[in-house]
């Protein structure tokens, strides 16, 4: 395996996709209840904690950008590889692999919950499972560009959700959001921490760094795609707060969704039915780049076709899906994703920001070309 990847030019695509790309991959099925576990930690000033989480998003991913463009076209099993060497990078890599199967796993699970609660309560997990994982193998098997297509697509197509806030907002009580500040900086900090799990999907910038033709404009439109998520979760949030009474919020597991049942349409009953059949146009680009990504690796590290790969875990995320039969397990695996997200997201990348830099620097010294 080479450090730096050199795909073909038919593989690339243009930097201002990367907007899409990272909207798209923070986007998904936690934004639906995000409000509310933001809520249950910095109560009224939960608006708070998910610009800040935003700010740190930010911060982050510029560290993640200068830290690829230390090298030439580079991906992180790459940099693990000159950081660590050839078998412990291994290790490294196989940890995120594993983690972005699991985020993958912890998304359509998820998604079927959603499904099943509000539209079809007796469909059977696995059969939305293997429809769900159908769709996203045939996506993935396109490759990287079909991969970003749908990431474009999903975001464009579902793009009019947006909008339907505007209705909620009209019977908002924006004494919900008074006094600011009221919350303690630890309760703050709390509620920064719980976002994490929605907010994560930037790091893939470190996997499709290598297929942007012009990279130096890379961090530009990065930096646009999350400040663009990080504003409509802001938005969300401020919104389901001014909504819903404490009491309504914090027991009521999909605030978003929950909002659309006021949206009334004619001959359309049930709008929140639309809501979610068009969730999985929010979702799928999620899976697919996660999906990719974790198969994108297993052609790196250990030089197996990648549509193999594809195939295998495949199978291996429809057959985990007939061990989680109830919610409470779900939460627990969930939780300790969402946990694993804020290490390897947000923590590990500043530390391996400052390994790499410290090679560089080591390797200028000894005159050696970086």
């Amino acid at each position: 395996m080479d450090i730096n990847v050199k795909p073909k030019e038919r593989l690339m695509f243009n930097a201002f996709l990367i907007m899409f790309i990272l909207h798209t991959a923070q986007t998904g099925v936690g934004i639906a209840g995000l409000p509310r576990i933001i809520y249950m930690e910095a109560n009224r000033d939960a608006w708070i904690s998910v610009l800040l989480a935003g700010t740190l998003v930010s911060f982050v991913l510029f560290i993640m950008v200068k830290m690829l463009e230390t090298y030439d076209s580079p991906d992180l099993y790459g940099i693990h590889l000159d950081i660590y060497g050839k078998w412990f990078s291994k290790g490294f890599n196989i940890l995120y692999i594993g983690y972005y199967l699991s985020v993958t796993y912890v998304i359509l699970m998820n998604y079927i919950e959603m499904v099943q609660a509000w539209i079809f309560p007796k469909m059977p997990t696995w059969l939305l499972m293997g429809l769900l994982i159908f769709l996203m193998v045939y996506c993935v098997l396109g490759g990287i560009r079909v991969v970003v297509g749908i990431a474009f697509l999903g975001l464009i197509l579902a793009f009019w959700l947006v909008f339907m806030i505007y209705t909620p907002i009209k019977y908002m009580d924006f004494n919900h959001l008074q006094p600011v500040l009221t919350s303690s900086p630890k309760e703050i900090m709390m509620g920064i921490y719980k976002s994490s799990f929605t907010l994560i999907g930037f790091e893939l910038i470190l996997f499709v760094y290598p297929y942007i033709k012009d990279k130096k404009k890379a961090l530009k439109f990065g930096l646009i795609g999350a400040g663009y998520s990080c504003f409509l979760f802001t938005v969300v949030t401020v919104v389901s707060i001014g909504f819903f009474s404490e009491d309504a919020l914090l027991k009521t597991i999909w605030p978003v969704l929950s909002m659309f049942k006021i949206l009334r349409i004619p001959n359309l009953e049930r709008f929140e039915f639309i809501a979610v059949s068009f969730w999985m146009l929010v979702i799928l680009p999620n899976i697919c780049l996660y999906f990719w990504a974790a198969s994108r690796g297993m052609k790196r590290v250990f030089n197996v076709s990648q549509k193999k790969s594809i195939y295998l875990f495949a199978i291996l995320l429809w057959i985990l899906s007939l061990c989680v039969q109830d919610r409470l397990t779900m939460n627990t695996i969930t939780d300790k994703v969402g946990t694993s997200s804020f290490i390897l997201s947000f923590i590990y990348p500043c530390f391996l920001f400052i390994l790499v830099k410290l090679k560089f620097i080591a390797k200028k010294e000894k005159g050696v070309n970086v």
